[in-house]
């Protein structure tokens, strides 16, 4: 799976949050001030790379994201732990252990998560 630039993920993460939308609508949500040309050659790439469908109903073209947040999320987390920690996931749990300065009560519930039965692929479940 191709990695995404800045903006791609922003468009991305809109989608995801918004569900289908025409490129105005897209726009609106920005966090920055973005072209309209410059909107139009980040879907057009995430088409290309096979990130988004696309329909058009009248004459605008509606936007879905096709690749799921979950996914994205596990490999842009696996890339992070291949990149920065050696592939460690002990490694890169520390560093967020330690960089979040995490409270008594969150080390406590992260005790309890990885104590439970690892069959379990939802542990708050």
């Amino acid at each position: 799976m191709p990695e995404f630039t800045k903006g791609e993920l922003e468009v991305m993460q809109i989608l995801w949050k918004h569900g289908e939308m025409k490129p105005a609508e897209i726009e609106e949500h920005f966090p920055w001030e973005i072209t309209n040309s410059s909107l139009r050659s980040y879907l057009s790439i995430l088409l290309d790379k096979g990130h988004l469908t696309r329909h058009r109903r009248g004459k605008a073209f509606f936007y879905r994201a096709k690749t799921k947040q979950a996914s994205t999320f596990r490999q842009m987390l696996s890339e992070l732990t291949r990149t920065c920690c050696d592939g460690s996931v002990e490694k890169l749990l520390c560093h967020l252990i330690r960089s979040e300065k995490l409270s008594e009560e969150d080390l406590l519930e992260l005790k309890r998560i990885a104590e439970t039965d690892n069959s379990d692929p939802d542990p708050k479940a």
